[in-house]
């Protein structure tokens, strides 16, 4: 489950006005709390249409498919492996796109981890102690070839088996009310929940969107923030994922709350964050996490083949924050 951070000025709710040399936009702003997060979400509307009682269904909806937090929901219910459970639309879209990014990342993405992270005391249960005999015993119900759909059905290969979606969900969360609002035709929005985000046209001041990065400061209470970089962005999804503000240090030793599934470990390289750029919230809120476990190399050389993806990384060189980025980036900064 991955830390989300990335800077927004928004408004509560309420109906602006601004102007321009062609026409007025009137944008509409709308925030609350889903899944255990904020969101914010703006958009365009002429006709001051307030849509947030359908978002929040919508929020009601998926929180009822895929929050592990919801004992009521379906995925809680496979988890426990109760019989006869069908699985929804929403929660069959995000299943199979999992594996396919788990696929493509070499498991490096991975929704079955979830009893690894539990056990390091970053997921939804008390942190165990830690011994390499637990964690030979909790991999061995950690693979994402260890569990599929048959007929609307999960079947998992053990039954103490047990997924989180966490680091897509709310990606798909935001690809859910994008795709509501292509349906209502809305041509200017801007939609965000905990950190991942997409964006269509342009802002209230008729300009690109405007998306800042967060500097990597080891600071878990989030009072210190700066920005490393702004992204001016439209058509496109964006997500941050790092280990700089979700950590324990113990007899000495630093360990993050991003757990290698190959390993059973915390991950230990130089990358500090992870930005990655996708047509879609749902891949780019994956991505960023498979980034994060996979380091700089393999991650860069792999959003380099995919011609979908753009990357922009901050790691660690000799104890100096350095960046690294796919040329797509460049076009995203504005000096």
């Amino acid at each position: 489950m991955m830390i989300r951070r990335i800077l927004l000025i928004l408004l509560p709710l309420f109906i602006l006005y601004s102007c321009n040399t062609e026409q007025e936009r009137l944008f509409i702003y709308l925030e609350g709390f889903t899944q255990g997060t904020s969101y914010h979400i703006a958009y365009n509307s002429p006709d001051s249409i307030d849509y947030h009682p359908q978002i929040k269904e919508f929020f009601e909806e998926i929180d009822y498919s895929m929050s592990v937090y919801n004992p009521e929901s379906v995925i809680s219910a496979i988890n426990r492996s109760e019989d006869g459970v069908e699985a929804d639309d929403y929660f069959i879209a995000v299943f199979n796109r999992a594996r396919e990014i788990s696929a493509m990342t070499q498991g490096a993405f991975d929704i079955t981890v979830g009893p690894l992270v539990n056990a390091w005391g970053f997921g939804f249960t008390e942190r165990e102690n830690i011994t390499p005999m637990l964690i030979d015993s909790l991999r061995n119900l950690v693979g994402w070839e260890k569990v599929r759909l048959e007929n609307r059905t999960v079947v998992k290969d053990h039954r103490g088996v047990m997924l989180d979606m966490n680091a897509i969900a709310k990606g798909y969360t935001v690809d859910v009310v994008a795709d509501f609002f292509e349906s209502e035709g809305v041509a200017d929005y801007m939609i965000e929940v905990g950190g991942e985000i997409r964006l269509k046209g342009r802002n209230r001041n008729n300009q690109l969107w405007r998306i800042g990065v967060d500097k990597p400061v080891d600071d878990p209470a989030a009072v210190s923030r700066e920005l490393q970089e702004v992204l001016h962005l439209t058509g496109a999804a964006m997500a941050t994922s790092g280990n700089y503000r979700r950590f324990y240090v113990e007899g000495g030793q630093r360990f993050a709350h991003t757990i290698d599934p190959s390993t059973g470990y915390p991950v230990q390289h130089n990358l500090l964050s992870a930005t990655v750029i996708a047509p879609t919230a749902m891949d780019a809120d994956a991505f960023a996490t498979a980034f994060m476990v996979m380091g700089l190399e393999k991650s860069m050389e792999l959003a380099l083949r995919n011609p979908d993806l753009e990357a922009y990384f901050i790691y660690d060189l000799n104890g100096v924050s350095a960046v690294a980025s796919t040329p797509g980036i460049g076009t995203m900064i504005r000096r």
